[in-house]
């Protein structure tokens, strides 16, 4: 566009070559007829071309009218669409969402939020990485993720979390096992059994707090087997290798020959959180936070000091 010509030189123009009559395009503008013949004045001195023949009854478009006419309403609907994105990314309403969650919050209400984001707003591309807490909250302070919904995080610097569903332990058994057919059981009744866990390195606070119920013993469990996520575990407890202690959730595709039995005698639980950076105002994650099934609690904001990470 040469220098000098705005949009609303275009704006007034086309208005101009659709009457063809300077008075009703005037009042289709709100403005002033002389004003209107001011600025169309100024768009011929700028593009130094005369762009109507007027008369003191008829208005034409010359040939450069004629093509201006055709091509201001291309300009004028890219800059409309151009200004449209803006508007849209700035309200969160397109661009991408990376983020991150643990396995086992699929059988829960959160990823249930991101579908209905997707139909809110789909401009934007939400973009899924699944792994243990530890390793996204990692990612979400090195900016890498902008959200992550995590199991019972461990400090990480720069991070805020806020509670979103809370759930009990459950103790997991080989259908075979002694105790399979009991209504309920205790940690020290399961404290001397064999275990099937995930390492430690996934997160310290998770795998602590997820073994409360055996600690609470005053015995340290002996773990035989470690696995990645819940559905192996499971698998290995089916298979006979130990038992394990899992979120309730985590449980709810577990095979036909495991039997999940409800702990007594201890008040551990497990929280699922989101997770996101301390500053980031951006609409595109409140956007998404709106829809999550946040429980009035104070959020968490980690400060900036050395920290671990969690689990899935």
């Amino acid at each position: 566009m040469n220098a000098g010509v705005e949009l609303r030189h275009l704006r007034y123009f086309q208005a101009v070559a659709e009457e063809l009559h300077f008075g009703r395009a005037a009042a289709r503008l709100h403005i002033a007829q002389p004003a209107l013949t001011q600025q169309i004045q100024r768009l011929e001195t700028l593009l130094g071309t005369r762009l109507l023949d007027r008369t003191s009854r008829t208005v034409a478009l010359t040939p450069a009218g004629i093509v201006l006419r055709d091509r201001a309403a291309a300009l004028l609907g890219h800059a409309d669409r151009d200004l449209a994105e803006v508007i849209r990314i700035g309200q969160g309403g397109q661009g991408t969402l990376h983020l991150g969650f643990v396995p086992s919050v699929l059988p829960l209400e959160p990823l249930r939020g991101v579908r209905e984001f997707r139909a809110r707003f789909p401009l934007v591309h939400v973009d899924l990485t699944e792994g243990f807490t530890s390793h996204l909250m990692a990612r979400l302070a090195s900016g890498t993720l902008d959200m992550a919904i995590v199991r019972d995080p461990d400090d990480q610097p720069g991070t805020v979390t806020t509670p979103l569903i809370t759930e009990p332990f459950v103790a997991v058994l080989p259908a075979d096992h002694p105790d399979a057919a009991r209504p309920t059981l205790t940690g020290a009744e399961l404290a001397d059994d064999p275990v099937v866990f995930f390492p430690r390195a996934a997160g310290e606070l998770a795998y602590e707090k997820n073994l409360t119920p055996l600690l609470e013993s005053g015995r340290r469990p002996h773990i035989v087997q470690e696995a990645t996520n819940w559905t192996i575990i499971l698998y290995l407890v089916a298979a006979g290798l130990g038992i394990t202690i899992a979120p309730r959730s985590a449980t709810f595709t577990a095979p036909d020959s495991v039997r999940i039995i409800p702990l007594t005698g201890t008040e551990a639980a497990t929280t699922i959180y989101t997770a996101t950076r301390v500053g980031d105002d951006r609409p595109l994650v409140h956007n998404l936070l709106a829809l999550l099934p946040h429980r009035p609690t104070a959020p968490r904001e980690q400060p900036w000091a050395p920290g671990s990470s969690g689990t899935g």
